[in-house]
């Protein structure tokens, strides 16, 4: 293949970790059965083949063929996968379509259902009952009644703070709760993610929510075609607005507060350095779900795109640990491993030999993602308008491909991405 096609094949997504290390210091498909009020304790016998036979299976599924890396040792998710962001190869995986509480990672399939439908600079003045209905202890940005914020500020305090105070504003903007839900059930099923259901649209724990790190990986790959959800999932820090408030002189005010990402792999942590490479997705917690986390990396042209869910080691950011040791055999055994099975493309994913005056790609389908364009790699964010630096960019370049050449040898592409480089 010629180096151009080469080239046009890989989205590079955002690097240089070193640099914010020190920023910031710190197939046919089985159908599975409905959902129980409780996931049971042990992986069920007959899963979802959606992607493949083996992955229906219970237990680890990985071929350990010559010159492919053992996997690391001391796993104790109840659920991960590891998977090529770009063909949708799942190079391995361990018990993929278990059915389980999905906490905050949840919230992908919510930005993902919700996030096309209004423009990032719509403002929304919160009324009382927008803040209804939230789970006790629920996961907050801040949000106050009666006052008026963007949607570019509701997403981030989605995203970085997993805010479910801004997930009911932008449902009750959407119709409502029960409307939200509807749309994201019917989202998945669009997304072939037949192992989720939902129930709340901000992941808290509710009885028969359920979903899996097959689905899990689905929703992030496809929130990830577009390019608010890669902006957002991708942002370290930002400035959110706070309440109205009077100075000294009576003057009425509006003050901004610092928040930051709480993706330890994208923000850091004093036991969890920045991940080499990451860019998103999303983390959550809860009492059913235990920590959950999906996250996506890019080193040498290669994206992978790792779940993991509820690890029985409840050591301080477990799932962060198992989830980068994942990552890191990812990157050793990608172009080695064969694979296990594939992340399915979306229903409307349309061949490309149908599309005209469309070159007859190697790999299948492609298509169905919105607003492809240029990451808005791991931020600092200055204000909630938007604008901002990103840490560590010493040049970034944006690619822009032919549609013929871009799709060669996918089955459903993310979109052409900005690399970031790191400084010598």
């Amino acid at each position: 293949m010629p180096a151009p096609q080469k080239t046009a094949r890989r989205s590079l997504l955002v690097t240089s970790a070193a640099l914010l290390s020190v920023s910031l210091t710190a197939p046919a498909a089985l159908a599975a059965p409905s959902p129980k009020t409780s996931p049971s304790a042990t992986p069920p016998a007959h899963m979802s083949t959606v992607g493949g036979a083996r992955l229906g299976q219970s237990g680890t599924q990985v071929n350990l063929g010559s010159g492919v890396p053992v996997l690391p040792k001391d796993l104790t998710a109840r659920s991960w996968i590891v998977a090529d962001a770009e063909s949708g190869q799942v190079l391995a995986a361990h018990n993929a379509h278990w059915r389980l509480p999905p906490a905050s990672t949840l919230k992908m399939l919510f930005a993902d259902t919700v996030l096309p439908k209004f423009p990032s600079t719509q403002t929304h003045k919160v009324a009382v009952t927008d803040l209804a209905g939230m789970g006790e202890g629920s996961s907050l940005v801040g949000i106050k009644e009666n006052e008026t914020y963007t949607v570019h500020d509701l997403w981030l305090g989605v995203f970085l703070r997993s805010g479910n105070d801004a997930v009911h504003v932008l449902a009750a903007m959407n119709g409502g709760v029960a409307q939200t839900v509807k749309d994201m059930n019917a989202h998945a099923e669009e997304l072939q993610a037949l192992d989720t259901h939902v129930v709340t649209p901000d992941g808290y724990d509710a009885d028969g929510q359920v979903s899996s790190a097959y689905d899990l990986t689905l929703f992030a790959r496809s929130g990830l075609q577009k390019k608010d959800f890669r902006e957002y999932c991708s942002t370290v820090r930002a400035s959110f607005p706070g309440a109205t408030e009077k100075d000294k002189k009576g003057k009425s005010v509006r003050k901004s507060f610092e928040i930051q990402n709480t993706n330890r792999l994208l923000a850091g942590d004093y036991d969890t350095p920045v991940y080499q490479g990451i860019a998103g997705v999303k983390n959550g917690n809860t009492t059913n779900a235990g920590a959950t986390f999906t996250g996506v990396a890019e080193r040498g042209g290669r994206v992978l795109l790792v779940t993991v869910m509820n690890p029985e080691k409840k050591e301080h950011n477990e799932v962060y640990k198992e989830a980068s040791h994942l990552l890191d055999w990812g990157f050793q055994a990608a172009g080695k491993a064969q694979p296990v099975g594939e992340l399915v493309p979306p229903k409307n994913a349309v061949p490309t030999t149908s599309r005209p005056g469309a070159s007859p790609p190697a790999g299948g389908l492609a298509g169905g993602g919105s607003s492809a364009g240029p990451v808005a790699g791991a931020a600092v964010r200055s204000g909630s308008s938007g604008m901002g630096i990103a840490l560590g960019i010493a040049a970034g370049v944006l690619v822009l491909l032919a549609a013929g050449v871009f799709l060669v040898n996918r089955r459903w592409p993310l979109p052409d991405l900005m690399r970031r480089r790191s400084r010598p």
